[in-house]
This record gives structure tokens, sequence and C-alpha cells, in this order.
């Protein structure tokens, strides 16, 4: 640390001594004598002239630097050797410190994570000079991704089933029902035993079917005597396969009916079944019809089964009438 004024003199390094060059190489020549003498026998080129140092102050603190002089060699003037480079004194407060060396800390080694798969193996190669037989064509094997099937799959069970159940449900249901006047070649009869005849059935249908949003029943006729009487109701059915096997079990006392038959509708979620019976005024079929909306059941006179459950087809298709198309 400088503690004086602006006044005392600065001391500057001394200036380096002169390079000096190194001796040439000794000449090659052919062996025709004595060993040639040493390499450092021969003439060396005198170091090039500097210009001289510039002065320097002189102080109390700083003296000038001194300079040994060249020893004395005792080889000839021709072959002296350099002299020495001078050696310049340790000035104080120069020194600079040494920074600690700090250990290398040992490369880190990355961590593997578990529960994933390692990286693509490369693809396998065949041993230098295979030669593939006579006629083989190379396949490439490719991987199977099942994931696609899977998620397809997972979309057929979430998606499909429901779409495929629901659907018969919402075409079914809801659905209104009332009697037209005139279905093929049958008429409503509008008499008092017939209207009273058909407020019996209806009774009898909201009170079996008390879930029913809305009841019906007429009785229609043919110009040939040929009698039909249709009753019903509408509103939704969860079951309704069982549903039509028990409106058969139902009436089979009131008509004294046989061993029931299963008609094919054709129209999922529909089921129809069909029963002889002989009451008292005479030989009739029974067919009962049953969707996820509605229930028609129809007593037939003079009639075959596969006509009557094609005339209730009709009736069914005229009365019942689906809200949603």
């Amino acid at each position: 640390m400088d503690t004086g004024g602006w006044d005392l003199p600065s001391a500057e390094l001394p200036p380096l001594p002169p390079t000096l060059g190194y001796p040439a190489p000794p000449s090659t020549r052919q062996w025709s004598g004595p060993p040639a003498p040493p390499v450092g026998m021969h003439p060396v080129s005198p170091p090039p002239a500097h210009p001289a140092a510039p002065a320097y102050p002189t102080s109390p603190a700083y003296p000038p630097p001194t300079y040994p002089a060249p020893p004395a060699h005792s080889a000839p003037p021709a072959h002296s050797a350099p002299p020495a480079r001078p050696t310049q004194p340790a000035q104080p407060g120069t020194a600079r410190p040494t920074a600690p060396v700090r250990p290398v800390p040992p490369a880190r080694v990355p961590k593997q994570r578990r529960g994933r798969r390692s990286a693509t193996p490369p693809p396998v190669t065949p041993p230098p000079g295979w030669e593939a037989p006579k006629g083989y064509v190379p396949v490439p094997v490719r991987r199977r991704r099942r994931w696609p099937w899977l998620l397809l799959l997972t979309l057929a069970c979430c998606c499909g089933c429901p779409a495929y159940y629901g659907l018969p449900i919402s075409s079914q249901y809801p659905a209104r029902a009332a009697l037209p006047e005139q279905v093929a070649d049958l008429s409503l009869r509008q008499d008092d035993g017939s209207a009273a005849t058909a407020r019996q059935l209806e009774n009898e249908v909201r009170q079996e079917h008390w879930l029913a949003e809305d009841t019906f029943a007429g009785v229609y006729a043919t110009s040939d005597g040929k009698r039909v009487t249709v009753f019903g109701g509408t509103g939704f059915r969860l079951s309704p396969e069982a549903d039509a096997d028990a409106e058969i079990t139902r009436l089979t006392e009131r008509y004294a009916l046989e061993a029931p038959e299963t008609v094919q509708t054709g129209v999922r979620g529909r089921h129809e079944r069909c029963a002889i019976g002989q009451p008292a005024g005479g030989d009739v079929v029974v067919c009962t019809s049953v969707d996820h909306g509605s229930i028609a059941t129809g007593v037939f006179t003079r009639l075959s089964v596969a006509d009557s459950a094609d005339l209730l087809n009709t009736l069914r298709s005229q009365i019942v009438q689906p809200e949603r198309g």
C-alpha cells in the first residue's frame, strides 16, 4: 500500500535482458578424417546489439538493479560461450498468492427412471459375409399395436351398448293413442252396446296397467260380420317381452286360451304373442303386441292366427303414433 504523498518517485520494473540467439548447427560432411570437434567448440555469432537501458531513478527504498559480471571462459575468444542471463532480484510485495487447488468432483451418473421402457433397440443386421438363400425376399416385421383395438373396444362398450339399447326406447316412447273411424275394411261401431264394452275394457286396462299414461278401447266390424275388439294403453315399459307374456296370462281364463305362440314383428323392442281361445260365444284369436311405449291387444273372430297378427299390426300403426317419428 502506498502511504506517501504525490511527490514520491514511482518505481518501475527493470527491463528484461536481451534474448540470445541459439548456436548454428554444424555442417554435415562425409567421413574423411578424424572426428569433428564437439558442438560447443564451434564459433557462435555475437548477440545483436540492443539500445541502452534507460536510467532508473535512485531512491533509498528501491536501489538500481545490478548485473553480475560474466564468468571467464577457458576457451579461445572466438569460441567463447554467450554470457549468462542476469538474475532479477525479487522485490518485496510483488509475489502473487497462489490459489488453492480445488478438488474436481466426480462426474454424476444420470438417474434411471423406473417403469419406462428403454429406447428402441437398433435393428438386427446380418453378420458380415452372410448371403440370403435363393428366392428369399426380406419382409419387414411390423410391430403390432394393440392400443387402437383396445380404444375401439372401450368406445364400443361405452357408447355402442347404450346406443343399441337406447335407440328403440327413444323411437317408441313417448307415444299417443287415438281410435280412427276407419281402418282398412273395418269401421268403428258407435252403438250403445259397443260403447259400453269399450268403456269396460278401458277401465280394466287402467286398473291392470296403473302406470299407463293414456288408454283406448273400441269395437270394429266389417260388412260381412267379422268383429274385432281392440284395447290398450300408452306409457313407458322397461321389459315389453315380459309384459306381453303377462297380458296373455291375464286373458287366458276369460277367453279359455291355449298355449300362446310367439309372432315375429320385425321391429326391435316390440314383442307379440297370439293364442287361440274357445269362449262361450265361439272360437276367437287373442293377440297382444307390446313395445317400450305402448301395449295393444285385439280379439278377432273368424280369422286365423297369422291373419289376426297382421290385422293387429295394421290397427296398431293407425291407433298408436310415436311422438318422435
